[in-house]
């Protein structure tokens, strides 16, 4: 929050057009003169010069139009002066008017440091730090999948995948192009591609959303703990298979995104060796019903 205010600050100064100093708090008026007061008055000659001027002037007491706007005045003077730091900050614009730049500063950051609220800034900050977040993943998680596309790897699987669909019978009519096509998207959606360093985007990787969920993340994280510490330290039961290829993990030091590389990949060879063995035994079985 407090770098908040220096940014929102700069941000005023910007923006808006720059009053001259004397009339950067009470306009065109002298804070001390609205109350009747000299400037080395105390703290308790303010609040009683402001009591019996609202007496007077307090649109309960009086309703004339003209007094109604004195008193605005008036009140304005008070909750300037009636601050230490504030009426600081206007002694020094007084004695200091050609510091245009930083008493309008100094006065922008102390009216509208007090009235953001907090929250508000702390969501904003969330929401657009996200944004870029977001945005910064998708990036490169696009121009990966691009550049997989054209390696020979990619381009062997697609092939696979489409001998697989028409039985190794390359078509000759005019649709074939659009089979083609047909078929690379659905090896775009169905096959998995696998790039080191780089995820798909997903909103619960996201700043805002880990913060939202951060009391349901320590829960389950203590949870999690409770539990491994209940099974295998106070109960010794022998380690489940999800357990222990955690511990294999971590006993190795290998990141987390790269432990599920490793063992995705082991399940795709998997299943490009069922694949191919089950090619081979349609093979044979044709040639075999094509030699009777």
């Amino acid at each position: 929050m407090a770098a908040a205010s220096p940014l929102l600050s700069l941000l005023l100064l910007l923006l808006l057009p720059l009053p001259a100093t004397n009339a950067i708090y009470c306009d065109e008026d002298d804070c001390y003169d609205l109350l009747g007061l000299k400037q080395d008055a105390n703290a308790s000659e303010i609040k009683k010069a402001y009591y019996k001027l609202s007496l007077k002037h307090h649109p309960d007491k009086n309703p004339d139009p003209e007094s109604r706007k004195l008193f605005v005045k008036i009140a304005n003077a008070y909750e300037i002066l009636k601050d230490e730091s504030t009426r600081e900050q206007y002694d020094y614009a007084i004695a200091h008017p050609e510091e245009v730049f930083y008493n309008t500063a100094q006065y922008y950051r102390a009216y509208y440091g007090h009235k953001t609220d907090p929250r508000a800034v702390l969501i904003g900050l969330l929401l657009i730090v996200s944004a870029f977040q977001y945005i910064n993943q998708l990036t490169r998680y696009n121009q990966a999948i691009e550049s997989v596309k054209q390696t020979p790897a990619y381009r062997n699987r697609l092939k696979a995948l489409e001998f697989e669909r028409t039985g190794g019978i390359a078509s000759k009519k005019k649709g074939h192009k659009q089979v083609d096509k047909k078929v690379e998207e659905e090896v775009s959606n169905e096959v998995e591609l696998q790039i080191h360093g780089v995820e798909k985007p997903s909103v619960w990787r996201l700043y805002g959303v880990q913060f939202i969920l951060l009391p349901y993340s320590i829960g389950k994280l203590l949870t999690w703990e409770i539990c491994w510490f209940w099974r295998y330290w106070v109960k010794k039961l022998p380690y489940a298979w999800e357990d222990a290829c955690y511990l294999t993990q971590t006993s190795l030091k290998i990141p987390a995104s790269t432990w599920k590389n490793i063992v995705m990949g082991e399940v795709m060879v998997a299943n490009i060796v069922r694949g191919a063995v089950s090619k081979y035994q349609r093979l044979n079985f044709a040639l075999a019903k094509g030699s009777i």
